[in-house]
């Protein structure tokens, strides 16, 4: 460690103005506890030169937790700190770390307990040698020592010794506790690194941004790198956030076509009488504004693929185009009156039954056969069995670097986001990622930070299926007393008034048979406590009673 300047001090400096000089140093130091060796060697210093504390040392428990041996110190040589280790509970410095008690010992030579163990006698002054011994604490238990010899017959009273010990004990517990958790978030994160640079280097997946181990997800993955070679039409079929365009870059990067174009368009973002131009094309002066020609979509993926994202949601008239598409290769720009022929692969997705719209008369049933070529279901996160924790990880890194913030999970949050039953999916779960390393405090995204990021999300979730804006959970939106009351089939029932009116838009998130174990389980685990159990799954209660109900589940 190097050595800075000595710091002067009075020949028989006043015993406060001693103790308020070192106290007031110490504190400067604080400022570099990103360095221990530094901070600690420089309080040792000052006690050694201003109050004649000498050969200060702080002692701590070694990786066994058994023994104890000289960690920082000034005054001592290289070879007396290998020798200063101890048993805990052996000499004096072993008896204040089991015990937690000061000790003084007023002459060396008398006290059998003392072990000059360190130091040698013959290196001590010929004068009476005193030793002082304070516990270092946090939250009440002895983490460590710090030691020091004293000259006894001095101007200085022994108790304003101790008691500056003490202070300096406190001020080295902070530095060693901050010291910890650097070297704890930093094993953290070296860990998860690890963990994702091994998960990516064992799947191919993880090369085109799709990270998972799940049977589920590597079943989607071998299907997607079987199809992609070929020419077929693709359906990804899957809930919104389950990466359907990742999916869908993934066959066009594995396919003959990966040097060509790829072009995604969401059919549901764009309005009806813009999309048509937007895949199609249009002409100079087929409409107010056209002052040019314009290439569309479609015609600009040619010799490479085009992703139709949310295709349930493409206009009817637009479908028969589409089909013409698929069947001809040839478009027709609007205003134009000549094929134009196009070379370009179509994938699909929808998270809508496309065989029930088409049941229903919304979907053309030879389109529906033209893209149902080749299905492949991109499992929701609940069924990733595992994937929750990998993907939590990642999206921890890159929110970290985002935010230019060093975040870390503390024990039991990602058990807890494994446990959410995430209706949004990995979008869902990136963004609750993003909140909590934000709010963390100190780096660590603790329990208590999930647990209010779920609730909320609880709430948000239970509000758009009602149809409302979301509200602070304390301020329900009040409800005139005539006004209807809707059940969760979305049935009216008459209010007080016996008045009835049109139901607000509303979104379901249907009943499923396979949910019927996991609102079991999630009962078992709260002990019948339905609201716990609601939380736990990334539901309100209402949403949860309605489950049981709707299933017939009679919980015991």
């Amino acid at each position: 460690m190097p050595q800075a300047a000595p710091i002067a001090s009075p020949s028989r400096a006043d015993s406060a103005d001693a103790e308020l000089l070192v106290v007031h140093e110490a504190t400067q130091q604080l400022s570099h506890m990103n360095d221990p060796d530094t901070v600690i060697g420089r309080m040792l210093r000052l006690l050694s030169q201003i109050t004649g504390l000498n050969r200060g040392r702080v002692v701590l428990p070694d990786a066994s937790g058994e023994f104890m041996e000289i960690r920082y110190s000034y005054g001592l040589v290289a070879a007396e700190r290998e020798r200063g280790r101890y048993r805990v509970g052996e000499g004096v410095t072993g008896r204040v770390m089991r015990t937690g008690q000061v000790a003084v010992v007023q002459d060396i030579d008398e006290e059998p307990v003392y072990l000059t163990r360190a130091v040698d006698r013959d290196a001590l002054p010929p004068e009476t040698v005193a030793f002082l011994a304070v516990p270092i604490l946090n939250e009440d238990q002895p983490m460590g020592v710090l030691g020091a010899h004293r000259i006894r017959e001095r101007h200085r009273p022994l108790h304003r010794d101790i008691t500056l010990l003490r202070i300096m004990a406190a001020l080295i517990a902070r530095v060693l506790k901050v010291d910890d958790l650097i070297r704890e978030q930093t094993a953290a994160l070296a860990q998860e690194n690890q963990t994702l640079r091994q998960a990516l280097s064992s799947s191919q997946e993880g090369a085109h941004g799709i990270l998972g181990e799940s049977p589920a997800l590597r079943q989607a993955v071998r299907q997607t790198l079987h199809v992609s070679p070929t020419q077929a039409t693709v359906l990804l079929n899957g809930e919104s956030g389950t990466g359907k365009e990742r999916f869908a870059r993934m066959v066009h990067l594995t396919s003959p076509r990966c040097d060509g174009p790829f072009i995604a368009i969401n059919c549901a973002a764009i309005p009806d009488q813009l999309l048509e131009s937007e895949l199609f094309g249009h002409e100079k002066g087929a409409f107010t504004g056209a002052v040019s020609a314009k290439k569309g979509s479609v015609e600009l993926a040619s010799g490479g693929t085009l992703f139709l994202d949310e295709i349930g949601d493409l206009a009817f008239d637009l479908q028969s185009k589409l089909l013409h598409v698929l069947e001809k290769q040839t478009i027709h720009r609007v205003g134009g009156t000549k094929d134009i022929p196009v070379d370009v692969r179509i994938i699909a997705a929808t998270h809508k039954n496309l065989q029930e719209a088409v049941n229903q008369g919304r979907f053309r049933i030879d389109l529906f056969y033209r893209l149902n070529v080749f299905p492949i279901h991109l499992p929701p996160l609940r069924e990733r069995e595992g994937d929750v924790k990998l993907l939590a990880r990642h999206f921890l890194q890159v929110a970290s670097q985002e935010f230019d913030r060093n975040a870390a999970f503390e024990a039991g949050v990602l058990d807890r986001l494994a446990a959410y039953n995430w209706p949004g999916n990995i979008r869902q779960l990136e963004n609750v990622i993003k909140r909590a390393v934000l709010v963390a405090q100190n780096g660590w995204i603790t329990v208590a930070d999930i647990e209010l990021i779920l609730t909320h999300e609880s709430h948000v979730a239970d509000h758009l299926e009602a149809g409302a804006a979301p509200r602070p959970a304390a301020e329900p939106a009040p409800r005139p007393a005539d006004a209807p009351v809707w059940g969760e089939a979305g049935t009216a029932t008459a209010g007080a008034s016996g008045g009835s009116g049109t139901p607000p838009a509303r979104s379901y998130r249907w009943v499923r048979e396979d949910e019927s174990e996991a609102l079991l389980q999630a009962l078992d685990q709260t002990g019948g406590n339905k609201t716990q159990a609601a939380a736990r799954l990334g539901m309100t209660p209402r949403q949860f009673r309605y489950r049981l109900d709707k299933l017939g589940l009679r919980p015991t």
